[in-house]
C-alpha cells in the first residue's frame, strides 16, 4: 500500500515534470571538458539540454548511492557478524546433549 501511495505522490509527478522539461529543452547545447579552450572540438560534446539533465541526474544517484553503500559499510559489517554469532550459537545448541533429568521420578506401586 505504501509503495503504491510513493508512486503514486512522488513518481508520477516527477515523470510529468521530467517530460515537461524534455519536451521544453530540445535545443542543442555545447558542453566542453577543457574550460582554457572552449573551442576545442575534441573536448566538446554538444547534445540536447535534456539529454545532459538526465545525464547529470543518473550521475548523482550513482554517486549518492555509492556513498551511502561505503558509510554503511560498518552496519553491514557488523551485522555478518552478528550473524555468524547466532549461527554459531544455533550449531552449539543443536550439538548439546538435552540434559539428564535430576529428580527422576520414583516408582510407583506395582499393582
Amino acid at each position: 500500500m505504501f509503495n503504491r501511495f510513493v508512486l503514486i505522490v512522488v513518481f508520477v509527478p516527477l515523470a510529468v515534470i521530467l517530460v515537461a522539461l524534455a519536451v521544453a529543452n530540445r535545443e542543442l547545447v555545447a558542453f566542453t571538458f577543457d574550460p582554457f579552450n572552449p573551442g576545442n572540438p575534441a573536448l566538446t560534446v554538444t547534445l540536447p539540454l535534456f539529454v545532459m539533465l538526465f545525464l547529470v541526474l543518473a550521475i548523482g544517484i550513482i554517486i549518492g548511492g555509492a556513498v551511502t553503500w561505503f558509510r554503511q559499510g560498518r552496519y553491514r559489517k557488523l551485522a555478518r557478524q552478528r550473524g555468524a554469532e547466532a549461527e554459531n550459537l544455533r550449531q552449539a545448541i543443536a550439538a548439546t546433549p538435552p540434559p539428564a533429568p535430576t529428580n527422576p521420578v520414583p516408582p510407583g506401586p506395582l499393582a
